[in-house]
């Protein structure tokens, strides 16, 4: 399969196309009424977050994925409940819910189904372009949403991430490069994600984490994510600076999920 140099483009032409639709089919309106319905605050991903590497382990948000657009399908058997049901009894901190249709095999629905079945804070993991995404994620069943800086404006940031506070969302603010990082700085995010894969190559080189965590300022908790495959790979990054892990792939290609979620935390 052959991929535009820039795929985050593609993925953000259409997302905005996605979204227009969304407010067609389900005005903002008739979301804000579905928010009324919900009952209690969403889990506290950042917490638990911060508890988990406080106990000096590694807190790792286990990826619940079927594809990529770089590797196609990942995990042929996909049964989301089963998978995040796999990754709480073996340990997994928060999940990640991939629920982008086009380029990631997700779906929106996923939140909802996997909140009923397990009691860990969950990330929807999309491309949020627009502050419908955001209510829709509250509304969904989501605990925190994905902020990636290199698809947004400084300006959009904060915006973004002041309606993620109003609703009481947690916000993993992804940075990949310099530039990046001070975009997300500008804004009161705490969590910060340090994507070691290139949205716009798709190549990925975990020395981003190391080159990037000295720029942080203390206070802020500092998550490595993609291209994590090993516990050596843990350490190295916690070496670097890094508390938390995010990890997709190499999970979803496991015959024993659970197992490679263990030997991720080493002896926690």
């Amino acid at each position: 399969m052959t991929f535009i140099p820039d795929i985050l483009k593609q993925i953000v032409a259409h997302k905005r196309e996605e979204v227009a639709a969304a407010k067609m089919s389900l005005p903002t309106v008739r979301l804000e009424e579905q928010l009324l319905q919900i009952e209690g605050p969403p889990r506290g991903f950042l917490r638990a977050l911060r508890a988990t590497a406080d106990s000096d382990c590694p807190a790792i948000i286990a990826e619940v994925k079927k594809g990529s657009p770089s590797q196609g399908v990942i995990r042929p058997d996909f049964d989301p409940l089963a998978i995040a049901k796999i990754y709480q009894n073996n340990g997994a901190t928060c999940l990640s819910v991939l629920t982008d249709e086009r380029f990631f095999m997700g779906d929106l629905c996923y939140l909802g189904n996997i909140r009923e079945g397990v009691s860990l804070p969950l990330l929807r993991k999309d491309f949020i372009c627009d502050p419908y995404q955001i209510l829709e994620a509250r509304v969904a069943g989501a605990d925190a949403i994905l902020l990636i800086a290199a698809m947004l404006e400084t300006e959009q940031l904060l915006e973004f991430s002041q309606r993620a506070a109003e609703l009481h969302l947690d916000v993993l603010l992804e940075v990949h490069d310099e530039q990046d990082l001070e975009k997300g700085l500008a804004t009161d995010c705490q969590l910060i994600g340090i994507n070691n894969r290139n949205l716009r190559t798709f190549v990925t080189d975990l020395a981003t984490t190391k080159r990037l965590w000295p720029l942080i300022p203390e206070g802020h908790f500092v998550v490595s994510e993609s291209g994590i495959t090993s516990r050596d790979d843990i350490l190295r990054l916690q070496q670097a600076g890094a508390r938390g892990f995010l990890v997709g792939e190499s999970l979803m290609r496991e015959e024993d999920i659970g197992a490679k979620l263990r030997e991720l935390q080493g002896e926690c």
